[in-house]
């Protein structure tokens, strides 16, 4: 047994999202450094010197080769104090105990429902939506603090993100889809013509119609992007008359709203939080939401001119020292986002 692995116990079973407690430092930094710690115990018969020299190149080592664990630096020392055959000392019985180490904290990890090795956190998530700042800012604010973290970077950067959504989901309140979405929505199935659906478009003013089978079940959405890019805009023939030819129907053409909808479609849950729409709008390229309730029927539809409006009152309300709140949008008239071209 060697004493400094009891070091390295407390990080991967206490503090295993650490940077400093992951697989590759704690086996590379101990092994590494019961190496360094032998070669100085070789060339230099001062131990005290030995020592000193030993910490220090294993610092200066482990740091470079991204394996910084800090019982490295008592290994290193351990290894010069103890005088034995620091060769074989670093196989047996250091490199195996940290391979025991490791494999029962995974073990303990995952019985206890933490995951270990901690996944790298990749900034680009697309849950997390855009904040006030991008990765660059994040650079130079480590930079500028020229401090090292016990966090990885990726760590850093999604929990500011999600500070920065708390912060705004609080000014914005307890807003959920419910209190702005259309209702009831317009929809279809996708058994229905080209012809009858686009009638309903223009009657209604509106730019998408969701799919639903005869459970109101969401199967799909049909937009006016997808009658467009049907029409042939690329064909001499003016966009009114190839959009007359489409839904008129053609041999050898899309005659129902099944065979052009978009599917599978996104949606939301009727209790959600309206902030969990902004990363659907802002990087899922969607324009139209629909909302659903517990067992999947369509229940209403969000559009982005919803949200923005929402968002923009509650900036306002807090500007001006109010509370931001909720404002209900039943039975509205259709915004300029909804209405057809």
């Amino acid at each position: 047994m060697v004493a400094s692995l009891g070091a390295s116990a407390v990080l991967v079973f206490g503090m295993p999202s650490s940077p400093l407690a992951q697989p590759w430092p704690v086996l590379g930094g101990s092994t590494l450094s019961a190496l360094v710690g032998a070669v100085c115990s070789a060339f230099i018969p001062d131990p005290a010197l030995a020592g000193a020299v030993a910490v220090g190149l294993a610092i200066a080592l482990m740091v470079p080769l991204r394996c910084l664990h800090p019982p490295g630096g008592a290994m290193a020392l351990y290894v010069v104090l103890t005088a034995g055959d620091g060769w074989h000392l670093a196989a047996f019985p250091i490199l195996f105990n940290v391979i025991v180490l490791l494999v029962s904290a995974v073990v303990y990890n995952g019985l206890t429902g933490r995951r270990y090795p901690h996944p790298q956190w990749m900034a680009a998530r697309t849950d997390i939506a855009q904040g006030a700042f991008t990765a660059s800012d994040v650079d130079a604010a480590l930079a500028h603090y020229n401090q090292v973290l016990d966090v990885s970077r990726a760590d850093l950067e999604g929990l500011l993100h999600l500070a920065g959504r708390a912060a705004f989901q609080r000014t914005l309140g307890e807003v959920r889809c419910s209190d702005i979405m259309s209702r009831p929505p317009f929809a279809v199935e996708a058994g229905i013509s080209l012809k009858d659906a686009w009638a309903l478009m223009r009657a209604q003013q509106i730019k998408a119609l969701p799919v639903v089978d005869a459970q109101r079940l969401v199967v799909g959405i049909v937009t006016v992007a997808d009658f467009m890019r049907l029409a042939n805009l690329d064909m001499h023939e003016g966009l009114g008359q190839r959009l007359r030819m489409l839904v008129m129907g053609r041999t050898g053409q899309p005659q129902n709203v099944g065979e052009i909808m978009s599917h599978p479609v996104q949606v939301a849950h009727v209790g959600q939080h309206a902030m969990d729409l902004v990363p659907l709008f802002s990087q899922g390229g969607h324009h139209h939401i629909p909302i659903v309730e517990s067992e999947g029927r369509l229940v209403g539809v969000i559009t982005q001119t919803d949200l923005v409006r929402t968002l923009a009152a509650a900036v306002q309300g807090r500007d001006e020292g109010g509370s931001a709140g909720a404002t209900s949008v039943r039975g509205r008239a259709p915004t300029e986002e909804q209405a057809a071209p």
